[in-house]
């Protein structure tokens, strides 16, 4: 049996006093919300900005199981949403919750027309555009898991179980050449491959980037961040693990929790020649 839900009386009015409204949290834990409306509103305690150029395109729901999408395009804001903010990837996973309200009386109820994450997002010029991803798109991955030979859990996960308090360290990045950055202080060479450095502070704060080798004082890292913030610049780092059996059993003593199967025979066993 499903249940129908009235129409607020302020939609069934001759002259509707709706306003859009938009909450982005991204991953970083930032919260902004803008709204269609002509002057900032107040909607469940969060300040929405008037932001007179977001617009949604137009929204199909249905009952079927397919993924629903759609495009949000709005106006670059340095306010809200910078350019910068942009290019350096950190609205790209954000979720979004888009709703109407009455904007005379915005304490009311809101009415949730969609909710999901933003896809990748596309800057031109001074506008932007990007696509809501609904949750159904969840579906999509697989039903189970492929057999590999290395483990498919990111270390300290729900399936790793490893604690990343003792493998997480605070330092300072004193010098940046390249992709090589160097610390003030050495961590133990070797267990920040695969590993990640985060920002914390200045113009990358909530950047993350990965580390694909280490000697101890220098890290080389996958890409840095298009703003640098100035040096010295502390940063949070969180040990790897390059996922093999050896490493987790040695290392981690972890070897109850891997997720894979370095055993199982692969596709090469069918090309071996008998005896070979």
């Amino acid at each position: 049996m499903v249940t129908m839900i009235a129409a607020p009386d302020w939609l069934r009015e001759e002259l509707v006093t709706l306003a859009w409204c938009w909450r982005l949290a991204r991953r970083d834990g930032v919260v902004v919300g803008l709204t269609s409306h002509d002057r900032d509103l107040v909607v469940g305690g969060t300040p929405y900005r008037a932001a007179p150029g977001m617009k949604p395109s137009a929204l199909e729901t249905s009952d079927s199981l397919e993924v629903e999408t759609m495009d949000l395009e709005g106006a670059v804001s340095s306010a809200a949403i910078a350019a910068a903010d942009l290019d350096a990837g950190r609205w790209d996973g954000a979720e979004l919750v888009l709703m109407v309200t009455d904007w005379s009386a915005p304490e009311a109820a809101p009415i949730v027309v969609a909710r999901g994450e933003l896809g990748a997002v596309e800057r031109r010029g001074a506008a932007f555009a990007a696509e809501l991803q609904g949750v159904l798109r969840r579906l999509d991955g697989p039903a189970c898991p492929a057999t590999s030979p290395s483990c498919r859990a990111a270390l300290g996960d729900r399936a790793c179980r490893v604690d990343l308090a003792p493998l997480t360290h605070l330092r300072r990045v004193v010098a940046v050449d390249g992709r090589a950055v160097t610390l003030d202080v050495p961590v133990a060479a070797g267990r920040m491959a695969f590993g990640e450095l985060l920002w914390i502070e200045g113009a990358a704060c909530g950047l993350a980037s990965p580390v694909i080798a280490d000697d101890g004082t220098v890290l080389t890292l996958a890409e840095v961040p298009g703003l640098l913030p100035a040096l010295p610049a502390r940063v949070r780092l969180t040990e790897g693990c390059d996922k093999q059996l050896a490493t987790c059993r040695a290392r981690f003593g972890n070897a109850a929790n891997f997720r894979g199967e370095p055993h199982l025979p692969g596709n090469d066993l069918l090309t071996r020649y008998p005896g070979g």
